[in-house]
């Protein structure tokens, strides 16, 4: 089950990337080619914080060794082998909602 979290945070003018914390959980906010996403904040690679590195080319670039990952799949480049979590997000009337994922599962993978 979904539990939706609106978001209370400013959204910078144009591309950015920044570190918001929804539910007790520390994610990573982006605005690429005009489009929200929320992802994991953490690299699977080394740990790297993924809210202190950029966007190019559809990816989210982490800072400390340049992995990257697809915004819109998580999936990492070819010969990675890793992915990023992608939080659902829907722009309602009230503001912007993040979808946490609620019971075991999302303990397990949230």
């Amino acid at each position: 089950m979904i539990k939706w979290h609106k978001l209370d945070t400013e959204l910078p003018e144009g591309e950015f990337v920044k570190q918001i914390q929804i539910d007790g959980k520390k994610l990573c906010l982006a605005r690429h080619q005009g489009q929200l996403y929320v992802v994991q904040n953490q690299c699977p690679h080394a740990g790297g914080i993924l809210s202190g590195g950029w966007c190019r080319n559809g990816h989210l670039i982490c800072p400390i060794h340049r992995w990257e990952y697809n915004l819109d799949t998580g999936r990492g480049a070819a010969g990675q082998g890793d992915y990023i979590r992608i939080y659902p997000i829907e722009v309602r009337p009230e503001g912007l909602f993040v979808g946490i994922e609620q019971g075991f599962w999302g303990k397990l993978f949230g």
